[in-house]
């Protein structure tokens, strides 16, 4: 079984940290990438046996694909400071180890919204590939929405990552708006157009597509609320594409 390193990137996160680090205490090594914190984040991973590399921040993509590059070993593991492993997802992690079929691992993430774990719509069951041969996989330069991006198939794994976001509505509709700018600009740098139809169909579409074909209303409120605010989010991005073009166009 070849050895494993757990990666974590953290800013001010030792109010959920704890329960982060317990559940990768399977690994062979845990390394903490942090950028600025001033809540003693940095002890706390050294006091709960990390090693901890303190750095200024890249972006999400890079400062991730940093920090894989400082591991000491090529398989490994990429946890949020708020996510932790289920006692499902480790054994599953464990057993491909043992003899790995593939280059890299995804498997479902569940969140938690609102108080409640959604196991439907956008929610669940938001594959995320997170484990993986570093010689054979890497993580995107993206600013936003970055990923894996691996040579070969990619397994699956039974289990959960469970993401315990413990931000208030008000951050979460923060965080949507930047993330929909930095689409946007990610979009129009890449010569994209947005228009009309998509300001009004790529939301309507999304809503459809999560809350009835897979079944976001099973989720209640929280998912309800859930998918709105990502339609929302939709919306902002292609109207802010069309804004900045036409501001660009009258400056012209």
């Amino acid at each position: 079984m070849p050895c494993l390193s757990a990666v974590v990137i953290t800013r001010d996160a030792a109010s959920q940290l704890v329960k982060c680090l317990d559940s990768l205490a399977f690994c062979d090594e845990i390394l903490v990438v942090d950028s600025g914190s001033s809540d003693g984040t940095v002890e706390l991973a050294r006091r709960r046996g990390a090693r901890v590399i303190e750095t200024h921040w890249r972006g999400y993509g890079p400062q991730k694909q940093f920090a894989v590059e400082q591991a000491s070993h090529d398989w490994v593991l990429c946890v949020d400071a708020d996510e932790w492993v289920s006692g499902m997802l480790k054994d599953s992690i464990c057993a491909a180890l043992s003899a790995p079929n593939f280059p890299a691992y995804e498997f479902a993430r569940c969140n938690r919204f609102m108080g409640r774990y959604l196991r439907h719509g956008e929610g669940y069951p938001d594959w995320s590939l997170r484990l993986f041969d570093r010689r054979k996989a890497h993580w995107s330069s993206d600013a936003v929405h970055e990923r894996v991006v691996t040579e070969g198939p990619v397994g699956r794994l039974a289990g959960d990552l469970m993401h315990d976001s413990a931000e208030s509505l008000e951050r979460y509709l923060e965080k949507q708006n930047r993330y929909s700018s930095l689409a946007a600009q990610a979009r129009l740098a890449a010569g994209k157009k947005s228009s009309a139809w998509q300001l009004i169909g790529s939301p309507l579409m999304r809503f459809v597509k999560f809350y009835f074909l897979r079944a976001g209303f099973l989720d209640g409120l929280p998912g309800l609320v859930h998918i709105l605010i990502g339609c929302f989010a939709s919306f902002a991005k292609h109207a802010k594409m069309i804004a900045s073009r036409r501001n660009q166009g009258n400056a012209e």
